[in-house]
């Protein structure tokens, strides 16, 4: 065991040795922190529902240089939702970046269909319900408004309860093949019913539909709900 004399000789050797390299100070977590959640806030504020933010742990013994001004981005093709990550990055001369994960959540409604539905068919109200729960859990271009879905018709088959995305309607036939349709020419300063014809395509509002006139003839025109094909010159 060493005396106790050498101890006390070596004490004040430690204390110098302290004083001349001191630990370098850290930043602090608790900035950083309150940066990202101002960030979130403005990010998530257009979102539907009730939005929620977890920010994870940033290291306290990060080794990182203090810093009194950050700028919070997300990381190219992240999305505020779900579990993601922030960038976080020190504007100051003590320039640094760091990765921060993040969980957002976005709880609402959302749109079910009410009872099994063949492709093709138009949505109407009395097909959809709604369930509650995390959008972030679910995929992409789910709906919420029912608005967005009534009037539409399915571009494939689904089970009764499923949800429904964008991606799964489209624009509902305002023509179908082989109907009857009325002709309607217009152009500038006029409007005339050109007749009666019948639609030798599918069309939805809005697209090019060949309809074959009672003389034979067969003219191009936009279709239009209620069996209205509008040909202009």
């Amino acid at each position: 065991m060493e005396p106790p004399s050498k101890l006390r000789l070596l004490l004040p050797l430690l204390l110098l040795f302290l004083l001349a390299f001191p630990i370098a100070a850290r930043q602090e977590s608790g900035p950083v922190k309150q940066a990202i959640e101002e960030f979130l806030r403005i990010q998530t504020k257009g979102l539907p529902g009730q939005v929620s933010f977890a920010v994870g742990q940033i290291d306290p013994q990060n080794g990182l240089a203090p810093c009194s001004a950050f700028e919070v981005s997300l990381p190219a093709g992240a999305r505020a939702w779900g579990n993601t990550s922030v960038k976080v990055r020190c504007q100051t001369e003590n320039s640094w970046h760091i990765f921060v994960p993040v969980q957002i959540r976005v709880l609402s409604d959302y749109l079910v269909t009410a009872r099994p539905m063949s492709q093709g068919q138009v949505i109407a109200e009395a097909d959809l319900a709604r369930n509650r729960g995390d959008l972030a859990n679910l995929p992409n271009g789910i709906l919420t408004e029912a608005s967005l879905a009534i009037g539409k018709s399915l571009a494939q088959s689904v089970s009764s309860g499923q949800p429904l995305r964008s991606d799964m309607l489209r624009q509902a036939l305002v023509v179908q093949q082989g109907q009857g349709v009325k002709v309607l020419s217009k152009g500038p300063g006029f409007q005339v019913t050109g007749g009666e014809g019948r639609a030798l395509n599918n069309a939805m509002d809005g697209q090019v539909v060949q309809v074959r006139m009672a003389n034979g003839h067969v003219v191009s025109g936009i279709a239009r709900s209620g069996g209205v094909v509008e040909v202009t010159y």
